[in-house]
């Protein structure tokens, strides 16, 4: 009988402990997806850009968020701007310039492997990588541009996609006939991100009058950098 009572309050331990356990989910309930939109808000001395960073480019995604974190692009200049074409800056030899200094040499030691993807192209208003004439077009560490760029004719594009062994979509050629970009860097410069707000000032800054270099004859600062992450389910 001793035997009996013992063994039958282990039992309702053992059966208590089991209720206990957290019951497991189910096979067919999956955790929602999470898309996170990483976004920088670039104060320059002639208006705010807010640039949006593309998911589809991690390595060049990535490599701009560390900079902006550590502050790299404070105080540095747009230093290179042509009309119907780009604005650029990035080089850490810029701040504290002296005026007329020759400007676009500087790096931080690294360079970032090309993403080139068809889906992204040189529209006006893209974020892209500058670089040196490497083999590997791999992009340069800290120098960027933003387009600005002009609209494109069909025949100009035909050619391009022969050139460059590309082939537009209807909707990519109706941006670069309608919106415009710089199509003949396609596939040949990184294109990463992409201006979502302030591309007035993009125009403003790039027909700023310069010297023989392309060098802005009044200094253009990027004045702070700050990083905006936002998130969403995906349905």
């Amino acid at each position: 009988m001793k035997k009996l009572l013992y063994f039958i309050p282990v039992c309702l331990v053992i059966y208590s402990f089991a209720n206990q356990q957290p019951s497991k989910v189910s096979k067919n309930q999956t955790k929602p997806k999470i898309d996170t939109t990483y976004m920088v808000l670039m104060k320059t001395t002639m208006g705010d850009i807010t640039l949006k960073l593309y998911n589809e480019t991690p390595k060049h995604r990535d490599n701009f968020i560390d900079l902006v974190k550590k502050n790299f692009f404070d105080s540095l200049l747009f230093h290179r701007v042509i009309n119907n074409f780009m604005i650029q800056g990035g080089d850490p030899n810029s701040k504290n310039a002296q005026a007329g200094a020759m400007l676009g040499d500087g790096d931080v030691g690294y360079t970032v492997p090309a993403e080139f993807n068809t889906k992204l192209i040189h529209k006006k208003g893209v974020l892209a990588a500058a670089r040196n004439d490497n083999p590997e077009k791999a992009s340069s560490g800290c120098q960027f541009y933003i387009v600005q760029g002009k609209k494109t004719d069909s025949l100009t594009l035909n050619m391009l996609e022969k050139r460059n062994g590309l082939q537009y979509t209807a909707e990519q050629r109706k941006i670069y006939q309608t919106i415009g970009g710089t199509p003949f860097l396609d596939n040949s410069y990184t294109v990463y991100g992409e201006t979502i707000s302030g591309i007035e000032v993009v125009d403003r800054i790039a027909v700023v009058p310069g010297d023989g270099s392309n060098r802005p004859n009044t200094n253009i600062y990027i004045l702070s950098t700050k990083l905006i992450i936002t998130t969403a389910k995906v349905k």
